[in-house]
C-alpha cells in the first residue's frame, strides 16, 4: 500500500548562469523558519563550508572533496560552475513510526564546481537546510569514461565553533557498536562511531550522523587538531575505502541542531532525507511485540545448541506458543532451531549453519502448524556467524522455507568481529550486504530485525520491511556481563536511537533474575522495566522475560496495553545521561502513553499534562516505584494506583535509583 501525500511544494528561488569567470564563489542556504544557515564558499579554487544556528556559530570552515587512488584528487583548482536554490515542503505518512505524519520542509542550495584544468572533472554538491538541522552530500558523474574510481579519502570536516561534551563509543574495535558510552571533551576524543552526539559549550545540542548510506563506506569521526572532526571512511580490508564504477553519490552528511536535548528525539531529518517508500504492498508488515525462547538462553536456563537443556524444541517451543495465546501476545521468536550451534558459535570462526536443517528435537512444521491454530506468529532466526559466504549460498533457501511456512518476520545474527572474518560490518562491503539481505527479505515479504548490524540511516522510510536492529549494548548484557549501568538507557535516546529505531528486549519484570547466573541482576527497577517500552522506540518490542514471570504479575497489563505504533511522540524533559521523559500517543486511539527514566540517582519530576486533549478526562493508570525501591534495593517493587486527571493538572513524579514510572492515560 502507497500511502497517500499530502502536501508537496517544490519551488525554484535562484538560478545562476553565465560565463565561469564572473561566477560568485560565495552563497548562503537559510532553513525555512531561518534558524540554521550553510554557506558555501570557494576558496583559492578550495570548496568549504560553515554553519550557524540563528547568530550563534557552529561549523567554522570545513574542507570538503576526495582524494582517489594512484595519486589522484579532486578538492582544489576548482571553479563554480552553476548554482541552484530551491524550496521544499512536504507533508508524508509512516507506514509505521513514531510519529504517524512527518513534515520535509528544507531550502536547497546545489553547487557545481568544475576542474579548471586537466580533465575538467565536476563535481555536484548539494546542501538542504532544516529548521532541525543541516545535511549535505555529493554527487561525481564520472568523467565520461567507463574507468572505475576507487575512493582512498573523504576530505569533509566539522571544523567546530566551540568545545563541548560528546558522547562516544570507539570506532575499528571487535565488539562492533556494543560499547557503553564515554562522556568526555569533544577535544579528547579519538575516532568514534555515528550518531556522535555534543552539548555544545554554545549551549546547543548537536548530532552528527549520515542518511540514506547505500554502496558506500560509513562514516566514523575522527578528531584532528582541537575540535575539528574529519570523515573516516570505514576501510576493505585491502585498504580501499570505497570502490566505484566511475560515478558516485555519498550519503547525506548530517548535522542535527537543538536547543533542548528532547529536540533531538523528535528531529525527523535522517527519514526526510531518504527515498520514499518503494513497497508497493505493505499489508504483511505488522508492528508487534513478541515473546522469545531467548531470555532463558542468555541467562542458563536453556542452551543455544543441542544439549539436555537445549532451548528451541518442539516441546518448548508448544509450551511458549501456549503462553502467546494466554498472555495475549501474537509473535514468537524461536532462536537456535537449526542445525549448526555449538558452545563456540559466538566465537569468531567461519561457522557452517544450515538454514533449512532442523535441530534435533525440533519440527518447524509442526511448530509453525501449531502457532497457527493458536493464531500465533513464528518470528525466524537467522544466525551467521559472520560467515556471509555460507549465508548466501543459502540465503534463498532459507528464507524460502519461512515463507513457504506463512512467517513474515526474521532475526538475522551476524555475531563475530569481522564479516567472513576480514571485513568490517560497517565497511562498504557490509553495506551492501546488509541492503541485499533487506532487498531478498523484501522479495519473499519477510520484515527484519538485523543484530550484529549496520547502523540505521533512515532506509526504513524506503523499505518499511527494515523494522529494527541492534546496534548498541542491549538487555542481554546484563544476563552474563557486569551488566548496563542505570545510566546507559538515559544516554541511548540521544546516541544510538538518533538513527533509528532499536530492539532492545526490555520488560524483565523479575529484575534480580532469581532463575540466571548468580550474582547477575538487570540494574533497574520493574517499573523502569515498563517505562522503556515508551521511552526507546521501536515498532516491534520483546516482552524478553521468562513468560511464567509474566503469569499472575499485575505490572504485566501495562506491557499488554502499550502500543508499538504511534500517531505522535513529544519528549517532556530531560538530561542527557541522567534522565528522560517521553509521552506518545496511540495510532490507534485516543490513548497517551508515559514513559520516565532515570540514571543511579533518584529523582522527583513535575510534568506538565498540556499534551492531552483540552477540555477531556482521562483516567491515569500508573505504575511507579515502590516506596523505598531502587534498583539496588526491593527493585521488583511496583506501585500500580488509577486517578483521573485533564491537561490543566500537573504530576509529581517520583524515580527510585535506576527506576522509572510508566502511565497509560485513558480517554474518559
Amino acid at each position: 500500500m502507497i500511502k497517500k501525500l499530502i502536501f508537496i511544494a517544490f519551488t525554484p528561488l535562484f538560478f545562476s548562469c553565465g560565463a565561469p569567470e564572473k561566477k560568485a564563489s560565495k552563497f548562503t542556504v537559510n532553513s525555512p523558519g531561518g534558524k540554521n544557515t550553510i554557506t558555501f564558499e570557494l576558496r583559492e579554487g578550495k570548496p568549504t563550508y560553515s554553519v550557524k544556528h540563528g547568530e550563534t556559530g557552529v561549523i567554522n570552515a570545513s574542507d570538503m572533496g576526495f582524494v582517489f587512488k594512484n595519486g589522484d584528487s579532486l578538492y582544489n583548482n576548482l571553479k563554480v560552475l552553476s548554482s541552484n536554490t530551491t524550496t521544499h515542503d512536504e507533508t508524508w505518512e509512516q507506514v509505521w513510526g513514531e510519529k504517524q505524519f512527518i513534515q520535509d520542509h528544507y531550502q536547497q542550495l546545489e553547487v557545481v564546481l568544475q576542474e579548471e584544468s586537466g580533465q575538467q572533472r565536476q563535481l555536484k554538491i548539494q546542501f538542504r537546510a532544516f529548521d532541525d538541522g543541516v545535511a549535505f552530500r555529493y554527487r561525481y558523474p564520472g568523467n565520461g569514461t567507463k574507468d572505475s574510481l576507487v575512493i582512498m579519502d573523504e576530505l569533509t570536516r566539522f571544523n567546530l565553533n566551540r568545545d563541548g561534551n560528546a558522547w562516544w563509543i570507539p570506532a575499528y574495535q571487535d565488539n562492533r557498536y556494543e560499547y557503553l558510552f564515554t562522556r568526555s571533551a569533544v577535544s579528547t576524543l579519538d575516532t568514534v562511531h555515528t550518531p556522535l552526539t555534543i552539548k555544545s559549550n554554545n549551549g546547543l545540542f548537536l548530532s552528527f550522523h549520515e542518511a540514506k548510506l547505500v554502496n558506500y563506506a560509513s562514516m566514523a569521526l575522527a578528531r584532528e587538531n582541537n575540535t575539528t572532526l574529519k570523515c573516516d571512511l570505514v576501510p576493505w580490508a585491502d585498504g580501499d575505502r570505497v570502490k566505484t564504477g566511475g560515478s558516485f553519490t555519498t550519503p547525506w552528511r548530517t548535522l542535527q541542531i537543538a536547543e533542548k536535548p528532547g529536540e533531538l528525539i523528535t528531529s525527523y531529518m535522517i527519514l526526510n532525507l531518504n527515498d520514499p517508500n518503494k513497497l508497493e504492498d505493505t499489508s504483511w508488515i505488522e508492528p508487534h511485540k513478541y515473546l522469545g525462547i531467548w531470555w532463558g538462553m542468555h541467562i542458563g536456563k536453556y542452551s543455544f545448541w543441542e544439549s539436555p537443556i537445549q532451548g528451541a524444541t518442539t516441546k518448548n517451543a508448544r509450551m511458549y506458543i501456549d503462553y502467546c495465546r494466554k498472555l495475549g501476545i501474537d509473535h514468537l521468536l524461536i532462536e537456535g532451531w537449526n542445525k549448526g550451534w555449538t558452545p563456540q558459535w559466538y566465537e569468531n570462526a567461519m561457522h557452517m549453519f544450515s538454514f533449512t536443517k532442523e535441530a534435533d528435537g525440533f519440527d518447524l512444521k509442526e511448530v509453525t502448524d501449531y502457532a497457527r491454530s493458536k493464531d500465533v506468529s513464528i518470528i525466524g532466526y537467522h544466525e551467521t556467524g559472520s560467515n556471509i559466504i555460507n549465508y548466501l549460498e543459502q540465503i534463498d533457501a532459507g528464507i524460502g522455507l519461512y515463507h513457504k511456512y506463512g512467517m513474515h518476520d526474521i532475526k538475522i545474527g551476524q555475531v563475530g568481529s569481522r564479516l567472513n572474518m576480514k571485513e568490517w560490518h560497517h565497511g562498504q562491503f557490509g553495506v551492501n550486504y546488509y541492503r541485499f539481505v533487506l532487498d531478498k527479505a523484501a522479495e519473499y515479504q519477510l520484515a527484519v530485525n538485523f543484530h550484529e548490524p549496520i547502523k540505521d540511516t533512515g532506509e526504513r522510510r524506503t523499505y518499511p520491511n527494515m523494522m529494527a536492529r541492534e546496534g548498541a549494548r542491549g538487555q542481554e548484557y546484563n544476563a552474563w556481563s557486569e551488566g548496563n549501568p542505570p545510566s546507559h538507557t538515559a544516554i541511548l535516546p540521544f546516541t544510538r536511537m538518533l538513527s533509528g529505531p532499536m530492539d532492545f528486549t526490555p520488560g524483565v519484570l523479575d529484575v534480580e533474575i532469581k532463575q540466571g547466573h548468580e550474582g547477575r541482576d538487570v540494574h533497574t527497577t520493574a517499573a523502569k522495566q515498563l517505562a522503556l517500552y515508551v521511552v526507546l522506540y521501536s515498532p516491534i518490542q520483546m516482552l524478553a522475560d521468562l513468560p511464567e514471570n509474566y503469569e499472575g504479575n499485575p505490572a504485566f497489563k501495562f506491557l499488554q496495553d502499550v502500543p508499538v505504533d504511534w500517531f505522535d511522540t513529544k519528549v517532556l524533559n530531560a538530561e542527557i545521561g541522567k534522565y528522560i521523559t517521553t509521552v506518545r500517543k496511540d495510532k490507534n486511539s485516543d490513548d497517551w502513553y508515559l514513559g520516565s527514566i532515570t540514571d543511579e540517582k533518584a529523582r522527583d519530576l513535575d510534568i506538565a499534562l498540556d499534551f492531552l486533549d483540552e477540555g477531556a478526562t482521562y483516567e491515569a493508570r500508573i505504575y511507579a516505584d515502590a516506596e523505598g525501591t531502587g534498583y539496588e534495593t526491593n527493585p521488583s517493587a511496583i506501585t500500580i494506583s488509577s486517578r483521573d486527571l485533564t491537561a490543566k493538572d500537573g504530576l509529581k513524579l517520583h524515580l527510585g535509583k535506576g527506576g522509572g514510572t510508566a502511565i497509560r492515560f485513558v480517554k474518559k
